[in-house]
C-alpha cells in the first residue's frame, strides 16, 4: 500500500510540494499511479470522475472556482472531494481557495501547494507514481553494465559474484548495484538499479567496503540500466555437460519476462571477466540478427550434405 506520507518524504522537494492543509489525512493511500485535473467534474458533470486519482488544479480550474457563487463553489467540490480522494495539489504557486482549503481540512485530505506548472507537475508525478507503482523483485547478485548490456551476475555465496564485478569495472564497465538488486518492469522493459542507501557500493571479501565512484571514478557506476541478460556462476562440476554449442537458447522468466540466462563454470585458470564480456558481446550481435552458433552449425550440415554427395 503506498500512502501519500511517502510520497511526500520521498519526491516533495523534487515536486516542490507545500503541505497547507489536511495533516491529518497524510496517511491516504494512492490506489493508482495516475493524477487528473477535476475539469468537467466541477462543472457538475460526476459520471466519469475518478475519484481514486490524484486532483490537481491549475490557472483554468482555480480561475473558474472564482467566478462561481460561493455557496455552489462548496457545492461543487463537496461532489469532487471524496473520503477515496488520495490528496489534491494546487499548481503554479497559486493560492487554494478558501473553500477548498477548509473542506480538505474538514475531511482531512492533504492540500498541497506546487511551484511548478500545471503540466509539468503532471507530467512529473505521473512518472513517478509509475515507478513507484511498477512491479518490483529483488536479486541477490551483481547488476553491471558491460559494452551498453546490463547483465545480472548471479551464483551462490562466494562464488566471486563481486570479484567478476570488480574485474569488469577496472576494464571501464559500469556498476549498477551490488549485492542487492532491484529489477522492476517499466512498460514492458525490466529495469536494474540498487537500494540508494548502498548505490556505487561493493563488499570485497578481505577487503571491506569500498566506494566505486570514488576510486574508480564517476564514469564507473550508473543509477539504472535494463537487465539483458543473466548470468549464473557456480563452482565447476566435472560430472555435469555444460553446453559447448550455444545453439540452444535458454532463458530465465523475470516479472513474466523472458530474460537469456547463460550458465558459467568457475574453476582455477578461467578467465570470468573475458567471458562475461564475451556474453555480452555475443547477446549484441544475437540481437543484430547475427547468430554464431547456428550460423556454423549451418555451414558444418552443408559441409557433411556435399561430402555426402561426393563433393568433397
Amino acid at each position: 500500500m503506498y500512502l501519500i506520507k511517502e510520497l511526500y518524504q520521498k519526491h516533495g522537494e523534487i515536486l516542490e510540494l507545500q503541505l497547507v492543509a489536511g495533516k491529518e489525512g497524510m496517511g491516504r493511500s494512492v490506489y493508482v499511479p495516475e493524477v487528473q485535473r477535476p475539469g468537467l467534474s466541477l462543472a457538475g458533470y460526476l459520471k466519469n470522475h475518478a475519484e481514486r486519482r490524484i486532483l490537481v488544479f491549475g490557472k483554468v480550474e482555480v480561475e473558474y472556482l472564482d467566478h462561481l457563487a460561493d455557496s455552489l463553489r462548496v457545492t461543487r467540490l463537496e461532489a469532487i472531494l471524496t473520503d477515496k480522494t488520495p490528496a489534491v495539489i494546487v499548481a503554479r504557486d497559486y493560492l487554494p481557495p478558501k473553500e477548498l482549503l477548509e473542506l480538505c481540512q474538514k475531511r482531512d485530505i492533504p492540500l498541497f501547494r506546487a511551484k511548478m506548472t500545471t503540466m509539468n507537475l503532471m507530467s512529473r508525478l505521473t512518472l513517478l507514481l509509475t515507478d513507484e507503482f511498477a512491479p518490483t523483485h529483488c536479486y541477490h547478485g551483481s547488476l553491471v553494465e558491460v559494452f551498453g548490456v546490463g547483465v545480472l551476475i548471479k551464483g551462490d555465496s562466494s562464488v566471486g559474484k563481486s570479484e567478476a564485478a570488480l574485474g569488469l569495472i577496472e576494464r571501464g564497465h559500469r556498476l549498477i548495484s551490488d549485492d542487492l538488486v532491484k529489477v522492476r518492469l517499466r512498460e514492458g522493459v525490466l529495469e536494474g538499479f540498487g537500494a540508494e542507501l548502498s548505490r556505487h557500493h561493493m563488499e570485497v571479501r578481505g577487503i571491506g567496503i569500498i566506494n566505486v565512484a570514488n576510486l574508480y571514478g564517476a564514469v564507473c557506476v550508473r543509477e539504472k540500466k535494463s537487465l539483458d541478460v543473466v548470468v549464473r556462476l557456480e563452482v565447476w562440476n566435472e560430472g555435469y555437460n555444460y553446453d559447448r554449442v550455444g545453439i540452444e537458447e535458454k532463458t530465465v522468466m523475470i516479472l513474466g519476462v523472458e530474460v537469456p540466462h547463460h550458465l558459467l563454470p568457475v574453476k582455477p585458470g578461467r578467465d570470468v571477466v573475458l567471458l562475461l564480456e564475451t556474453i555480452a558481446l555475443n547477446h549484441r550481435l544475437k540481437k543484430m540478427g547475427y547468430h554464431s552458433a547456428k550460423e556454423y552449425t549451418a555451414k558444418l550440415t552443408s559441409a557433411i550434405a556435399l561430402k555426402g554427395k561426393g563433393h568433397l
